[in-house]
């Protein structure tokens, strides 16, 4: 089982925004992101920064999976 951020790309993609802006608006830095696009794990502050700045669930930005495909794209 991995937990799979590919909800919140697609969240910001259709919002048109960058993992820069995400990271100013959220204060998460760039490299946690970077951690999170490799399916990394990342502390529930983070998620809790992210959904707060995006104004959403949890469940609106991940999901858990079987296996993460973002790991197969690398």
């Amino acid at each position: 089982m991995a937990i799979c951020y590919k909800k919140l790309w697609k969240c910001l993609d259709e919002r048109k925004l960058k993992k820069k802006d995400l990271s100013e608006l959220s204060g998460v830095s760039l490299g946690t992101l970077s951690k999170m696009r490799k399916c990394g794990i990342v502390k529930t502050s983070v998620l809790e920064k992210i959904c707060l700045a995006l104004n959403c669930d949890v469940g609106d930005i991940l999901e858990i999976v079987p296996d993460c495909d973002e790991k197969k794209e690398k």
